[in-house]
């Protein structure tokens, strides 16, 4: 806490103190000291709480914008006396906070929602989805920024969307957004809503039903009306099972592989055609400076929002050929000994394993494990039988992938460090095979996060 007699004026005056009202906002990671930040500008009452120990730089940034905090504890009178609460996109429906909250008929936002309410007349990009959702907005931002437009990548990614709008607001944001922020979202209208794909993630938060996890994907599409665009791939089963449940209103524009459109964006003969108000455009796949068939659907959905936005169709072609792989995802680090390298420690799914197997065109050395999130490793066999040669499990518990894949693959190991896991696969290896980290689990076993997964495996990797 910052100062325990501003607690305690907080406590006794319930009211706002100015028009905006009083605002709590729960967490003070990136999201949480961002919308701080804009709240604060705005002219709301301003108090965040933490039930952990705030990391110093978010400390620092409260302290120089005057925003009244608390740490490793949340004062429930300071808390229940809001107008709003704020919550972090980690915090469960199950809190007893939460419920707390709610019962007392409290209006829970998101900080995308207060984002959203002060961004003026800029323009929004928002993309969600299982998978692909990173790339494909670090996409979008590639082509846009590279076409010439005043524009900012935020949400998941980088800055968060509120700090974004209260320190250097831009004429169009494209924003990664996941399920749980879309949760708690009341007005937030994308211009541009794409949704890459749908499969089974994160069902302890939506009380294992799949219907619960799919409803809250395709908030992404609640408010929008006629003049807005949702961008959606028409071969992902459950998208397309289920769209027709929800009353949307923009225009659709659907991606796919499968047929030629009169209007969207497909791949047929080797070729990319956007097509978008009677102009279209053509660019062969194989100029896609991102290789694998997911990564196609990816620069699918990046081209059709990127023309939804009036990006020149050079601009797009361009991009779409000079685009940097991102950090952790399909990353190459390095060849040796004609063995390479590949990080994609962001496959935390059994899908976005599948994905990164598919692409691959060498024998394979597979690093598995971690976090178990009731993975079905079942979709994962084909693709193991036709080009996996040794699996390397990486994980405190590797039972289910030796029981899954024991039968056939004869090459397997346990390993507890990411050193171990690169030479015990280096060991396995030969010239021209390829060693994938695709983890297809959380990291929260061994690592911090997927990040140091990661970079604990390109470390070892360069240690060789």
């Amino acid at each position: 806490m910052s100062n325990a007699d501003e607690l305690q004026r907080a406590v006794k005056s319930p009211g706002a103190s100015g028009e905006a009202g009083r605002l709590v906002i729960l967490g003070a990671g990136e999201s949480g000291v961002g919308a701080a930040i804009l709240a604060k500008q705005q002219g709301y009452d301003v108090f965040v709480s933490d039930g952990g120990a705030i990391k110093e730089n978010f400390k620092q940034e409260m302290l120089q914008h005057d925003i009244l905090f608390e740490e490793s504890n949340h004062t429930e009178q300071s808390i229940l006396n809001a107008d709003e609460v704020m919550k972090s996109p980690g915090i469960p429906e199950k809190n007893e906070l939460v419920k707390k909250i709610r019962a007392k008929g409290i209006r829970v936002i998101s900080e995308i929602e207060l984002a959203y309410r002060h961004k003026g007349n800029s323009k929004v990009i928002a993309i969600t989805g299982t998978n692909g959702k990173t790339t494909t907005t670090s996409l979008i931002y590639h082509i846009c920024s590279t076409g010439g437009a005043d524009c900012a990548m935020v949400g998941n990614i980088g800055f968060s969307f509120a700090k974004q709008v209260a320190l250097a607001p831009k004429a169009l944001y494209v924003v990664e957004v996941s399920s749980f922020q879309l949760d708690d979202i009341q007005d937030f209208r994308p211009d541009v809503a794409v949704l890459t794909n749908i499969t089974e993630d994160h069902l302890d938060r939506y009380e294992y039903r799949m219907q619960n996890y799919i409803d809250s994907k395709f908030r992404i599409t609640m408010n929008q009306a006629a003049d807005d665009v949702f961008i959606y791939c028409m071969d992902d089963e459950i998208t397309n099972n289920n769209i027709h449940r929800y009353p949307i209103k923009s225009q659709l524009y659907p991606i796919t592989m499968s047929k030629q459109l009169p209007n969207g964006a497909y791949i047929s003969n080797a070729e990319m055609h956007l097509k978008w108000k009677g102009e279209e455009m053509q660019m062969s796949i194989n100029d896609f400076a991102l290789k694998g068939k997911h990564n196609q659907y990816n620069s699918m959905a990046a081209g059709a929002a990127s023309v939804a936005v009036d990006i020149k169709k050079e601009h797009v072609r361009e991009s779409l050929q000079t685009f940097q792989s991102l950090e952790h995802r399909m990353e190459p680090v390095a060849t040796i000994r004609g063995i390479e390298f590949i990080n994609d420690s962001k496959a935390t799914n059994v899908n976005s394993t599948w994905f990164a197997l598919e692409s691959m065109t060498k024998p394979t050395i597979l690093i598995l494990g971690g976090v178990d999130k009731g993975n079905d490793y079942s979709i994962l066999m084909e693709l193991v039988k036709e080009k996996v040669k040794a699996i390397v499990c990486m994980g405190t518990d590797n039972r289910k992938i030796h029981e899954a894949f024991g039968s056939v693959v004869s090459l397997m190991v346990n390993t507890a460090t990411a050193a171990e896991a690169v030479q015990a696969a280096f060991h396995f290896g030969a010239k021209d095979d390829v060693v994938l980290l695709s983890p297809a689990c959380a990291s929260f076993d061994l690592f911090k996060n997927y990040e140091d997964r990661g970079n604990q495996f390109k470390k070892a990797v360069k240690d060789l």
